[in-house]
């Protein structure tokens, strides 16, 4: 299926450099920003009390705010939670708040202000278990990413699975740098989105990749830049659709998925824009610049030659 046709090949290789160049300057801002500012990880991983409660009417979360500063509660946030009758407290894991009593106190002193209020939930996560769940997170990341560059190493060819595996890594720090610099909150459901995108992105890279390996067999008298080009052209109408639908989801848990959700989407939103980015204007000119040519993927044929000619 084809939303569109396009008759003449876009030279994207021909601006190459300046994809890069642009890519380049947003992955060492990203680091500089993870650098300086760091994740502002939530309770997942550095531990505390979370509390969740609901009021009859829409809540004034001002006035949560200010029972938790008379009650001298350190580096706590308040916000809505579901809807505006929900309201969802956190308080980071602290010497001084590290009782689970801590929620007994909140409660009695959010009825003190208004008596239809209701406990919904209380989770406490403990240090050591926030920890534990920072280095699976990570172990689990390299994992997917010796696993990405397992695959596109036996499938295509060590200069294609190096390329690939560049443009993931770069959509994954730059995901990772926009959370730095804005603070968002970055939590489990944020690395479960970051870990999606790894394997989304790659299969992006996947189909651009199959296409360019068809054209070294098809056109034989056509320039290595023509034939990238001519491969990301044609796959056009396939990213168009397919990226579109899928961030018409992504939208859809944004804006109605709640808080639960919502840092989730916007992962996997930053993933989507800059994996189609990535794939099409960075590791194409890197595969270019590795010097892959058509002998690089000829024995792959040879090798094959048998299993293509079967019925």
């Amino acid at each position: 299926m084809e939303l569109f046709k396009i008759k003449h090949d876009i030279p994207f290789m021909r601006y190459g450099r300046v994809t890069t160049t642009i890519s380049l300057v947003t992955f060492i801002l990203a680091i500089l920003a993870l650098s300086f500012k760091g994740l502002n990880f939530g309770l997942d991983f550095t531990g505390g009390l979370q509390v969740e409660v609901g009021y009859n009417q829409p809540a004034n979360v001002e006035a949560v705010r200010k029972v938790l500063e008379e009650q001298k509660i350190p580096d706590f946030s308040v916000q809505n939670f579901g809807s505006v009758k929900e309201v969802l407290i956190r308080v980071p894991m602290k010497a001084e708040t590290n009782d689970v009593k801590l929620s007994e106190v909140i409660l009695a002193k959010l009825r003190e202000q208004d008596p239809s209020v209701v406990l919904r939930s209380v989770e406490f996560v403990g240090p050591q278990v926030g920890k534990e769940l920072f280095e699976s997170g990570g172990l689990a990341m390299l994992l997917v990413v010796a696993g990405i560059m397992a695959y596109l190493a036996a499938r295509f060819e060590w200069r294609f699975a190096l390329a690939a595996i560049i443009a993931n890594m770069h959509d994954i720090v730059i995901i990772l740098g926009m959370f730095a610099f804005f603070q968002w909150e970055f939590t489990l459901s944020v690395l479960a989105g970051v870990l999606a995108i790894l394997g989304y992105s790659v299969n992006e890279s996947v189909v651009v990749f199959d296409r360019v390996r068809e054209n070294f067999h098809k056109m034989r008298n056509v320039s290595v830049p023509d034939m990238i080009d001519n491969a990301i052209t044609t796959t056009m109408s396939r990213t168009v659709i397919t990226h579109f639908m899928t961030q018409m989801m992504v939208l859809a848990m944004f804006f109605f998925g709640g808080e639960a959700l919502h840092n989730f989407a916007l992962a996997l939103t930053i993933g989507i824009i800059f994996g189609i980015y990535s794939s099409v204007l960075v590791a194409s000119p890197i595969v270019l610049w590795l010097g892959v040519s058509r002998e690089d993927l000829m024995s792959v044929r040879k090798e094959n030659a048998e299993i293509d000619n079967l019925p």
